[in-house]
């Protein structure tokens, strides 16, 4: 009864929130041409989803702000069809391994033997016809593995003729051993698929592209390794791009648990170390879930986000403003022992923090000690939240009022 009740008080205040005119807000951006910045779906919404599947890019598209940008890591086949895939190693992300076992090959790869199953050694007929896509981080649910077929740029393209594509080139040279051309699929796929952003860590790559598109207004990335690894080409490492003209894209962003340990464990304030501080913003960020890149960046008002395009779900403006702004739904803020995804909870530290962060009320789970004393702490077991088992362990009981499992009390 409880939950049907919270259910219509919910329903009623989100259409309070849909009548009341908001008005707009303004946000001065400090990206290279002061546009807000993008979001870029990886792979789709690819943090649940298998990455590049069919359903990881209708969801990317269903939950973000308009204009997102879809990125598919590109790979060919022996044939030379174009596949989305992030990795070289099918058998992390594909059914491969159990559909060719005797597949495995080793190749070298930008001076590194790399023993796996590659899309070069099969023809697209092979691929789509017999292997499925399966989630390539295991932390993440795999629910969705083995539903979905590879999908490829045109298969994107087809889905959603008007949006942004963003094409990655990862391993060109590699490909260029193997006698496959990367650089002439995104020449010859100009026509139909149109990509807006073209990327690679390969200088030469890129200089390949750039010279066979001179009257094109299309975006050429340089793609940034890792801080202590070097472009194959050129041997160089690159910083400072806003002061040269350049657009800056950050990338890694996920909402993976401990990833966002850092920020509270709320992935959005990460994003915003991003976009929205007093030196700089990125052009935009690439991510594996980019609903929450779009809360995070977006002017989104309440009722604006779209699960299907029959079903709505709310989300509050835009994130990247003042923090004295005032708020869109005149909402409580009730703190969890006080900001204890910061500190450890009902201690000083954490309230404060609560305070700090603007909390309206400040929670105390209140615990009575023998002699009368009454103190803040989430549970009457004091092993779970103190130092007491180390000191206390002849004082374990089992208070079956309590919890089933022993503990120390505070009796």
């Amino acid at each position: 009864m409880m939950r049907h009740l919270f259910l219509v008080l919910l329903l009623i205040h989100l259409s309070l929130a849909q009548k009341a005119k908001v008005k707009p807000l303004t946000k001065k951006w400090l990206t290279l041409k002061g546009d807000e910045p993008v979001v870029i779906a990886r792979g789709g919404y690819s943090g649940l989803f298998p990455d590049s599947s069919e359903y990881a890019y209708r969801v990317a598209k269903d939950n973000s702000l308009p204009g997102t940008i879809l990125f598919c890591d590109l790979q060919l086949t022996k044939d030379s069809v174009g596949i989305c895939q992030t990795e070289l190693r099918l058998d992390n992300s594909t059914t491969i391994r159990d559909v060719f076992p005797k597949g495995q090959k080793t190749y070298n790869v930008n001076g590194q033997d790399m023993s796996s199953w590659f899309a070069l050694d099969y023809t697209s007929d092979q691929l789509f016809t017999n292997v499925t896509l399966i989630q390539n981080i295991y932390s993440r649910t795999n629910v969705f593995d083995g539903l979905f077929s590879l999908w490829t740029p045109d298969n994107v393209v087809a889905a959603w003729p008007s949006s942004k594509i963003w094409l990655n080139v990862q391993y060109g040279m590699f490909y260029i051993y193997h006698k496959l051309s990367l650089a002439k699929y995104v020449e010859d796929s100009m026509k139909f698929i149109n990509p807006e952003y073209i990327s690679s860590p390969e200088i030469g790559f890129l200089k390949t592209i750039g010279g066979k598109l001179k009257k094109s207004k299309k975006k050429l990335i340089f793609r940034c390794l890792e801080a202590d690894a070097f472009e194959p080409t050129t041997k160089e490492k690159y910083a400072d791009a806003h002061k040269q003209g350049l657009e800056v894209y950050a990338s890694g962003f996920a909402n993976d648990g401990m990833l966002s340990y850092n920020y509270s464990y709320d992935p959005t304030v990460e994003y915003l170390q991003f976009v929205d501080n007093s030196q700089f913003s990125v052009d935009g960020v690439l991510t594996d879930f980019p609903s929450t890149a779009s809360e995070a960046i977006g002017e989104i008002h309440p009722l604006s986000l779209h699960v299907k395009p029959q079903t709505v779900f709310s989300i509050a403006a835009c994130l990247a403003r003042n923090k004295n702004a005032s708020r869109i739904m005149d909402a409580l803020i009730i703190s969890h022992n006080g900001a204890s995804g910061d500190y450890p909870g009902c201690t000083d530290l954490a309230y404060q923090k609560a305070i700090d962060d603007g909390a309206d009320i400040i929670d105390c789970s209140v615990q009575m000690s023998k002699d009368g004393f009454a103190f803040c702490l989430e549970t009457a077991d004091l092993t779970g939240k103190t130092t007491a088992a180390t000191t206390l362990m002849d004082r374990t009981a089992t208070v079956p009022e309590i919890q089933p499992n022993w503990g120390i009390f505070l009796l």
